[in-house]
């Protein structure tokens, strides 16, 4: 790839803290492939128009390794996404492997069982916020706990070490100190390693347990794999579902019409639910991935080794495909977004998320009808330097 001495970087300020970055709708109608400098300083393609996001999510020619990972571009210096990962001469094997494993603990009708627990974990969290003198901060008493209980029950991790693997958590998804991500991963692995020596002498009916029993008894992936999952599943399982949950509080908090509407319509939770996974941006939004042969997409030529950023906020936000694309409408029907990916990476964490956000979404403003921010919406601060973003606080009150 020619690096050009100019490029835009990706944005990270956002004026209007619910809307797309002005950039990706410029790049989207005018650029919608095109080299621009990621947050490590390198270059890749940056995708933002959905047919070909989407086509590209289901390419078996873009992979997340790479045959010279120390000479790659990277994304950011994030130990997650953050560079190349896995083995790339045997990646798809491996991938079609892990996910069978991965499948049978995520299937949609295990996570629809969880869902009278998650139910359960909702109204509690919601009775100790009633409890509290208003003001309160949501992001740390409810949008956080609530995925944090849920995940930690799924794969078998004592809750009470939370405040110390969300320390690690977020370090890990520092995307501007390469050091400090890396140190904090570490310790997430020593960590996950010592849960799973644990589960080895103790299994439970839990995921951990399954894994260890993937790699013990029959063989099926390594130490190293094993960690590495355990480690994924507790960082993905938490950190993007707190922020979607925030995100979709205030926007049925700055959208009262959308929330009246919701209010008078309980049928209207699933689609609430979409829109919020549609709209919500949280993050950079952005899946890195390496062009493992040349690929000719949108009137480009996208060369092998090629870092690939495939933008997902744009392209959930793309006219040709969602009429008023920047409007809120929890009543939206068509509904094809791509936040939980597409074709064979398709998140395998993506029913869990929606037993959550549902159940967060079908209670939460029944319970508090006179839920409001209690700060101007101006005064609310992004994460902007960790790779899952999310707001730093979420003042409410009632």
């Amino acid at each position: 790839m020619t690096v050009f001495d100019e490029l835009p970087a990706l944005p990270f300020d956002r004026p209007d803290l619910l809307r797309t970055a002005p950039l990706f709708h410029q790049l989207q109608k005018t650029h919608p492939i095109t080299p621009v400098r990621t947050p490590a300083g390198d270059v890749g393609w940056l995708v933002t128009r959905y047919e070909d996001v989407k086509t590209l999510l289901a390419d078996r020619r873009l992979g997340r390794s790479h045959p010279d990972p120390d000479q790659a571009a990277r994304f950011s210096n994030s130990a997650f996404l953050g560079g190349p990962t896995g083995n790339y001469t045997t990646e798809e094997e491996d991938h079609a492997r892990l996910r069978r494993l991965m499948t049978r603990s995520f299937t949609a009708r295990r996570m629809e069982m969880l869902r009278p627990r998650v139910q359960a974990l909702v109204d509690e969290l919601l009775d100790e916020l009633e409890r509290q003198a208003p003001p309160a901060d949501f992001h740390e008493t409810f949008s956080f706990p609530l995925p944090v209980l849920v995940i930690c029950e799924l794969l078998g991790v004592p809750y009470e070490d939370r405040q110390v693997f969300r320390t690690w958590a977020d370090e890990s998804a520092e995307m501007f100190d390469g050091t400090r991500a890396a140190a904090a991963y570490q310790q997430l692995a020593e960590y996950m390693y010592g849960l799973i020596e644990r589960k080895r002498r103790h299994p439970g009916e839990d995921v951990i347990s399954d894994l260890v029993a993937a790699r013990d008894e029959h063989g099926q992936l390594s130490e190293d794999e094993m960690i590495q999952l355990a480690v994924g599943l507790l960082f993905a399982g938490h950190e993007t579902t707190v922020a979607r949950i925030d995100f979709g509080v205030l926007l049925l908090l700055t959208h009262p019409e959308q929330r009246a509407a919701l209010q008078a319509d309980p049928s209207l939770v699933p689609r609430t639910v979409e829109e919020i996974l549609r709209v919500a941006a949280p993050s950079q939004g952005v899946i890195p991935r390496y062009a493992r042969a040349d690929i000719e997409i949108g009137g480009v030529t996208i060369r092998a080794g090629d870092l690939v950023l495939l933008a997902l906020e744009p392209a959930n936000r793309d006219e040709a495909v969602f009429p008023e694309p920047d409007r809120f409408d929890v009543t939206r029907e068509q509904n094809p977004h791509v936040m939980f990916g597409h074709g064979p990476r398709f998140c395998a964490g993506a029913s869990l998320a929606r037993v959550e956000l549902q159940a967060v979404f079908g209670t939460l403003f029944w319970r508090f009808p006179t839920l409001r921010l209690a700060v101007p919406l101006e005064e609310l601060r992004l994460r902007d330097s960790l790779l899952t973003g999310g707001l730093e606080a979420l003042p409410v009150t009632w």
